[in-house]
Parts: structure tokens; sequence; C-alpha cells
């Protein structure tokens, strides 16, 4: 290895400076005091776990995701995580194991083996928030609020699209046909990629009724704005009365979110399939016209505590904590601080002290250090004037 490979990172993994850590931290510490004000308790999961319960119920997606390794200890097989809600679903079943509903939030590393789209790498910092134990759409419409406030608080500057989705709405058409996990599975990647040929050509090589066939095609055109639910009322309740609660829920969700948050574009999509394998309920993403990926993204997730020994209902969302950082407003603030002089004095030193328990940022002079090097970031000093030690502005 040469010295110049000493210090290459591999490819989707890069280190944080200080200017971008000050602005992730800043935001860190504000966005876990708003979920800390709407009663969000902090949880920090390890960051690595024995593969049984950490992709236990989460899908092959997240298992081909996750870098494995050997426990040298036991012998058993690893994984560093590459998702934080299955860890937090363990600690709602098992390690809380509360009555009632329990507020739970994080704001961790993650690492995956491939980054998930173009626009980020392979070690996000995963910050979200769960809500377990209540079933009600009241809890959806919490935490879908409680992503936008947090959107809100960052202030990225450009408009925010509420993308809203309910995998009950396939789930139906595709237990109601009765298609196997493979057909399923294949239908399901069709749909996401919106590939119509494709579709109908699968449609057509299975045993669907002329009825059901059209239902699915249908999903890839369900999209749009408010007139969208309508649409979905008038097309599949008569042949799909059971669908009338999942509509009423994305309606109740599209009504009192556009209330709280009028400034909210909101879009809806009952093709979008997002997180197929664990959601159960309703799907949601935000968007900014500048960025081509979700900002943020959840949904319901009732059953993935089941085998913790506790199938809670749950819902909650999450995102990644550096490319909101990237693309907000500066929360950090100039780092300027003040320069102290070289001088051992205990006089001084108790000044120093005082000022940094206040909040200031000082930074000592060292011996033999020329001080044009270490103002570089100082832009007041620390000077004695008349016996007493002053702090003024270098010029």
């Amino acid at each position: 290895m040469s010295i110049a490979d000493r210090w290459l990172l591999p490819d989707g993994v890069k280190e944080i400076l200080p200017v971008e850590a000050r602005q992730i931290e800043a935001l860190r510490r504000k966005l876990l005091s708003l979920f800390d004000s709407w009663g969000y308790d902090l949880v920090m999961p390890p960051m690595i776990e024995y593969l049984e319960s950490l992709l236990t119920g989460t899908g092959n997606d997240l298992a081909l995701n996750t870098f494995k390794v050997t426990d040298q200890l036991t012998g058993r097989m690893m994984g560093l995580r590459a998702d934080t809600t299955p860890q937090v679903a363990r600690i709602d079943a098992h390690s809380l194991n509360r009555q009632g509903p329990t507020r739970l939030c994080y704001a961790n590393s993650v690492l995956h083996t491939v980054p998930a789209n173009m626009l980020t790498g392979r070690s996000p910092m995963q910050i979200g928030a769960e809500l377990y134990g209540h079933a009600g759409v009241a809890s959806d419409i919490e935490v879908i609020s409680l992503m936008l406030e947090s959107l809100t608080l960052a202030q990225l500057g450009q408009p925010l699209t509420l993308d809203l989705g309910h995998v009950g709405v396939y789930r139906a058409l595709a237990q109601e046909a009765g298609l196997g996990a493979d057909d399923q599975a294949e239908l399901f990647a069709l749909l996401q990629k919106k590939s119509l040929t494709e579709l109908d050509t699968l449609l057509s090589g299975l045993s669907l009724s002329d009825r059901q066939c059209q239902a699915f095609r249908l999903l890839s055109s369900l999209n749009g704005g408010a007139d969208t639910i309508a649409k979905a009322r008038q097309l599949l309740l008569p042949d799909y009365p059971q669908m009338a609660a999942v509509l009423d829920d994305l309606e109740q969700i599209a009504t009192s979110v556009a209330e709280r948050f009028p400034e909210v574009a909101l879009y809806f999509d009952l093709g979008e399939l997002r997180g197929y394998n664990y959601h159960t309920g309703v799907v949601f993403a935000v968007y900014i016209p500048s960025y081509g990926q979700p900002l943020a993204k959840g949904g319901r997730y009732d059953e993935i505590g089941k085998v913790f020994g506790r199938a809670r209902p749950a819902t909650g969302f999450s995102g990644d904590l550096k490319v909101l950082a990237e693309l907000a407003v500066d929360h950090a603030g100039a780092s300027a601080a003040i320069l102290a002089p070289v001088e051992v004095s205990p006089v001084l030193q108790t000044k120093i002290t005082e000022l940094r328990r206040q909040g200031e940022r000082v930074v000592q002079a060292l011996p033999g250090v020329e001080q044009s090097w270490l103002g570089l970031d100082c832009d007041r000093q620390m000077i004695l004037r008349d016996g007493d030690w002053c702090i003024v502005a270098i010029d």
C-alpha cells in the first residue's frame, strides 16, 4: 500500500470537517430539542447487533444493505445497522415494555453496503421519531406534523411537498386476486417503476379477471392533487368497498395537514409502495424542488415488533441529517473565538474559565507558535490593560 492510499476513504464514505460538523451538530441539537418538546424520548441503540434481532421482520432489502461480520466471541453473525427503526422497535417491545403510547426518537449513524441513491453516501446520519402503541389515524397525523415541523425548523428555503400513499390499497387488490408472493413482488416492482407496458404483459399472464387487471392498472394513474381521493372512490369502491376506510384515513390526514401547514403542497400517489415489505398502512415522504430524493420519509409499520413478542401499532419517520444540514440555512453561526495570550497567570486562567462557562470560545496561544496562525478563527483577543484583562477586537 502506498502512502497516498493510506488516507483514501472507501467510495461513498467521507469525513466531516469542522465547518460542516458544526452545522450538523447545531441542527441535530435543535431537532432533538424539538422532538423532546413533543414528548419524544431519546434512545441510543448500539451500532452492532446479532442479525436475528437486527433484520427480523424488515424484508430482504435491508438484509442486502447491511454489513455483516462474525462475532469472535461467539461465532455468531452480527450486523452493522443500516436502519434504526428495527432497533427502536425492539427497545419498545422488549427493553421498555411500556403500556400505552410510547414516543421515541434517535440521531445515529448508519452504514449501507451501497448508497440508497446517487445523491447520498453509504454512511448517513439517520434522525427520526417513532410513536408506538396507538393504531388510530391521530398518531399518523402527529408523526407527519412533527416531520413537517422539523423540516420547517431546518429552514430549507424551498417549498415542501408531502407525498401521501397507502399500501393498504395494493394489499387489498393483491389479496382479493389471490396473488402468490413471487407475483406480488414482481407486480410491486413494475408499479414502482410505473412501467405500463411491462405491467400489461405481466397481468395478461396471470389468472385474473378483467376487473382485477383494470384495478391494478388504475394504481399507476391514481396520483395527483386533492381530486385523487375522489377519483379513487369513484373507480375502486364499487368493486372494493373495503378500501373506504383507507381512503377515509388519507383524506383525514390530508385535511389535518392542510389546516396546520397551508404552505405545504399535497400530492397523492396510491401506487406508491415505498417500504412495502414492512409498512402496513399510510406511507409518506417530503420533497423540495432542488433535491431529487425524499428529505424525510416514513409510514405505519404495525407488525415490526411482533418478532420481539409485542406487535404494537407503530408509525414514524426518518431522514438523513447530513443532507438536511447541507441544504439548510446556517444553524451553527460564526465560529469566531477569543484569542488569549500564552502567559501563565492565575488571574488570566480564571478569566478564561469564566468566559468559557459563559459559552464563549477561547483559544489560548501556545509557546513558540506565531499568533497569526492561532488567530485565524479569532475576531477578538484578550489584552492586559491597567491591570485588568480586557477583550478587544482584532484589527
